[in-house]
């Protein structure tokens, strides 16, 4: 993986990690991006330099490095509940606890969703690399909700069509901040990589950034918080919790967007999902319960 970068005024005296975290969006953490510095896979003006290196205006950056080189090695097969919706030879379907991370990475190698997939099956896709077997898509480890399983190879690589044509449909429920005004709209705000805080993604310029579209449905008022419907129309990295807070009314319990003291957790849930099945080419939805914390009169004050 190559890429080539001359830092502009804007960015001189940030750290050589933070400023490479921040420019290549393929990058797992800041952690990454250490290992690839230490292993010596970054050059700046032609020289390897350490990862506290303060860069400066006009310094070319070079990188070449192999993101599975560098990857968690031996992910291990652990015993784990998984709550399986539906599965059959191709697919399954799994309903993801809050808190649990999808796939390992640099820091974690063990306790997430893979090694338990590993543990339950005897095959699983491998076209997302040896970290992420089975993984088609993603969910923060702090949604909950529905994550599609791919078994093979064929049905991971047709999934991955229908998710990259925007055909596969994906209903979100969330409990938010104070009340939506309007029963129902459409949130079309392109989105950007954080310009400070690598992990995070914030509102783009006009004309510049991604894409990003959501669809939003008041499900419930509460007096000081409401329960939406969020039907995402592109996949980028946390476009609900930011398009929420764009609105001005941030997905309660976020600690990335908002604040963690409004609920006892990120009230995001992934309730259903539907698709065309990538072998029997037959249309199938699928969709879990609301969780029922979510349902609960008022649960937190705003301002304290």
């Amino acid at each position: 993986m190559k890429h080539t970068f001359t830092v502009q005024e804007e960015y001189k005296g940030l750290r050589l990690d933070v400023y490479l975290a921040n420019a290549i969006p393929e990058v797992p953490s800041r952690m990454f991006i250490k290992k690839v510095i230490d292993a010596g896979q970054v050059m700046v003006n032609g020289r390897v330099e350490k990862t506290k290196y303060k860069i400066a205006t006009g310094d070319n950056i070079e990188t070449d490095f192999n993101e599975e080189t560098l990857a968690p090695k031996d992910i291990s097969a652990e015993k784990m509940e998984l709550d399986i919706l539906y599965e059959d030879e191709d697919l399954a379907v799994i309903n993801k606890p809050t808190g649990l991370t999808v796939h390992p990475a640099s820091g974690s190698q063990s306790g997430t969703l893979v090694n338990g997939l590993m543990y339950h099956y005897q095959e699983l896709s491998d076209l997302n690399g040896p970290v992420r077997p089975g993984i088609v898509h993603r969910l923060d480890k702090d949604t909950s909700g529905l994550i599609l399983i791919a078994k093979t190879n064929v049905a991971h690589a047709r999934l991955g069509r229908q998710f990259e044509k925007h055909t596969i449909i994906k209903r979100y429920v969330a409990r938010v901040e104070g009340k939506v005004q309007f029963d129902q709209g459409v949130i079309n705000v392109p989105l950007e990589k954080h310009k400070k805080y690598h992990d995070q993604r914030q509102i783009a310029p006009e004309g510049k950034g991604k894409e990003a579209i959501t669809l939003y449905q008041v499900l419930k008022r509460f007096p000081k918080s409401t329960l939406v419907a969020l039907y995402p129309q592109t996949g980028r990295t946390h476009q609900l919790r930011v398009h929420m807070k764009h609105l001005g009314h941030t997905i309660l319990g976020d600690d990335k967007y908002g604040r963690k003291d409004t609920f006892a957790r990120l009230a995001l849930h992934a309730q259903g999902i539907a698709f065309t099945h990538p072998v029997l080419k037959t249309y199938v939805e699928f969709s879990c319960p609301t969780p029922q914390e979510f349902l609960k009169e008022e649960l937190y004050h705003a301002g304290t």
